[in-house]
Formats: C-alpha cells, structure tokens, sequence
C-alpha cells in the first residue's frame, strides 16, 4: 500500500456501532444514577465514563430525562422478584418474602433500579418523579396487579410494593439492626403471611 494511502487509512475515524455505544451510556446512565440520583449525575460524566461525548448522549436520547426513563426501564427489566408468572405460584406470599429478603440481604448490592428511586426520590424536577411513578405503574405494578384476584386489586399490589421497597430500604440501605441480623427464615416466617393477606385480599 502506498504510504499516503496507508497515512489517510489511519487517520480515517473508526465506523462507530450505534447499538453498541447506546448500551455503553445506558449502563453508565444507570451507574450513576444508582450513585448519585437524577439531580447528582451529569450527562458530561456519564458521557465520559461510556467514553463518548455529551452531544451523543443527546443524540442517542433526546436529553437527560429521555436517559432517566430509559435507563430506569432497563433496570426494572432486569432481574426482580416481580416478574410475569406469579400467578401460577401456589403461595405468592411465601415467594415474595423470601424473594424480597434474598435481594435485600445486607451484604449484596442493591439493585440499580431501586437505587435509582431512592436516590431520585429528593429531586425537585417534577417531571421526573412522574417517569419513576409511570415507569413503576409500567412494569411492577402492571405485573403484579395481574397475578392478583378479586377487588382492589391495583391497590392491594402498592401496598405490596410497598412493603418491599421499605424492607430493601431498612434492611439493605439502612441496615436497621432487627432485619439485618436476623436470619432471612426467621424473617420470612414474620413477613409472608402479612403479604400473603393482601394477595387474598382478606
């Protein structure tokens, strides 16, 4: 090859995969976000940490708030104790109990997505406390509104949702002394029939 063709062959820029590198800032979204919440991540540090710039972050999502529901939508289709074949389970109180204590347990990490919430929940933009309340209402909600029969079921499924965002914030985040030395049978005993009365809805 000769060397002015060599030359203008290296200094061509490298054809970016579009797939690829909007996967890079959706986990650097949800890195930071799980850290600092909405108000505290930066889009010119999510940016640098997916290693591409803030203009292609805007690009890719529109702006910062199109990366927060997109990067919370991510999180909640990950792995959950919520997920689509609950109504065939025999006893759902027993399965989210012991679900919701072997995520919460002290020394795991905990999920981004309900990091995101926590962190999130402070903010003052409103607009973005609407994307965690429809994105929540979206996946878990609908989820578990579904695998529930009779009356009242929507609101029967948030008081459930409920009792798992508090016991994944007091026993993992907090670490209040009775949940988090406890062993998780001896918990599970205490917090499966709670749930399991508003499964039946008794």
């Amino acid at each position: 090859m000769p060397a002015s063709r060599a030359k203008k062959a290296a200094a061509a820029p490298r054809k970016r995969d579009a797939a690829v590198t909007r996967e890079a800032i959706l986990k650097s979204a949800r890195r930071a976000f799980a850290a600092h919440g909405y108000d505290g991540a930066g889009v010119r540090e999510i940016a640098a940490d997916a290693g591409v710039t803030a203009m292609l972050v805007n690009r890719y999502f529109g702006s910062k708030e199109g990366l927060f529901a997109e990067a919370v939508d991510d999180a909640m289709s990950g792995a959950s104790v919520i997920r689509k074949d609950m109504s065939d389970l025999a006893s759902l109180g027993d399965y989210l109990a012991a679900g919701v204590l072997e995520t919460t347990d002290p020394d795991a990490t905990p999920l981004d997505g309900s990091l995101m919430m926590v962190r999130t929940g402070g903010t003052t933009n409103p607009r973005v406390i609407e994307i965690g309340r429809k994105q929540i209402e979206k996946m878990h909600l609908k989820t578990l509104t579904a695998a529930l029969k009779g009356d009242n079921a929507a609101e029967r499924a948030a008081l459930i949702l409920s009792l798992i965002a508090g016991v994944q914030i007091m026993r993992q985040m907090i670490g209040l002394t009775p949940l988090a030395k406890t062993s998780p049978a001896a918990l599970q005993k205490l917090l499966a029939p709670v749930i399991q009365q508003l499964v039946d809805g008794k």
